[in-house]
């Protein structure tokens, strides 16, 4: 994958979300098992990197970066908190992409001192996905941040299909999408939407 990022990129539960989109095409998936059992979570990284390679997809693995190291996944996704205790360097020494997560001014300075491949804002919108305790970030935040950070720029949060040339508009490279495709009717014809909007 070049420099370019996608600019459709759902953040997905599990494995099965992972091969329902990326039968469809979808080429950058983020995998965020977030209550998953700990012995779960390599195997599942493990299907999930052969069901994107089969289909030409890239995986990118959140928060657990000690898992996408030893699966050979390509990318890694980390919060803020994460970055108190995950090894950055090991992560680039094993060849990483990393993708930070920012909310203020004073964490997107922090997420620029590990020169991250991309940095994703958010909340854009407000979001019910979790209790968030930043307000909506709104679209004026995402072309000052597309200027500060010099590099690719994820916005994330309440985003929809209809919002999203807004939002592509206002200077994001890609939009991370949870709520839209995860909890719509039809996950798959959702994505497919995704896909048209971006041709």
């Amino acid at each position: 994958m070049t420099n370019a990022l996608p600019r459709f990129y759902p953040v997905v539960p599990d494995v099965v979300f992972v091969e329902r989109l990326a039968r469809v095409g979808v080429k950058l998936i983020q995998l965020r098992m977030k209550d998953a059992d700990p012995s779960d979570i390599a195997p599942a990284i493990t299907q999930a990197l052969e069901t994107c390679r089969s289909h030409g997809a890239a995986l990118v693995v959140n928060d657990h970066w000690r898992e996408a190291i030893d699966c050979g996944a390509p990318w890694v996704h980390l919060g803020q908190g994460d970055l108190d205790t995950a090894d950055i360097p090991a992560i680039r020494r094993a060849g990483l992409k990393l993708g930070l997560s920012t909310h203020s001014h004073e964490e997107l300075d922090r997420a620029l001192t590990f020169d991250p491949d991309y940095v994703a804002l958010g909340p854009v919108y407000q979001t019910t996905l979790k209790v968030m305790p930043w307000a909506p970030q709104g679209l004026g935040r995402v072309g000052e941040w597309k200027a500060l950070a010099k590099r690719p720029l994820v916005a994330i949060g309440g985003i929809t299909l209809e919002r999203a040339p807004d939002v592509y508009a206002a200077g994001a490279d890609s939009i991370a999408v949870v709520s839209d495709v995860v909890f719509a009717p039809d996950p798959e014809a959702r994505a497919k939407d995704w896909l048209k909007l971006i041709a």
